[in-house]
């Protein structure tokens, strides 16, 4: 099961099917913080991976705004990633952060946080950390 927390409550979802559903109904804007909070980034981060304006943020987030259905995909797809990532460093953030800001040969010689804009890349981290996990080079 996931979740992603925000100020109206908890998103949860424990099948693609539930996930389907939250996509397509959207997620608050708020819950870009809360992934950002979760990815230890600034929203700004969050915000040009999604390619919002910080301007609309703060204007959708004050008006109780939801997401649209591709950017809450990328927003749900993230925090799978990052609850996978850090099962696999043993809930160890540092090393955990370490991995993802440092360039990795698996995924030609860039960042994983560098790959966070797509949902292909952020499948591709996925891809690199369950190499980890089954003790291939990663």
């Amino acid at each position: 099961m996931w979740t992603i927390d925000a100020s109206k409550g908890q998103y949860l979802w424990r099948n693609n099917i539930e996930k389907v559903a939250l996509i397509r109904n959207g997620l608050p804007f708020d819950t870009i913080e809360a992934i950002g909070n979760k990815a230890n980034m600034p929203v700004s981060q969050i915000l040009r991976y999604l390619g919002i304006p910080q301007t609309t943020y703060n204007k959708k987030k004050r008006d109780n705004d939801f997401l649209r259905g591709r950017d809450s995909e990328l927003i749900m797809s993230l925090s799978e990633v990052l609850d996978y990532g850090l099962a696999v460093f043993n809930h160890e953030k540092d090393k955990f952060q370490r991995w993802l800001n440092n360039s990795n040969a698996s995924l030609g010689d860039v960042s994983p946080e560098s790959l966070f804009d797509s949902i292909t890349g952020i499948q591709e981290v996925r891809n690199a950390l369950n190499r980890l996990e089954y003790g291939n080079l990663a």
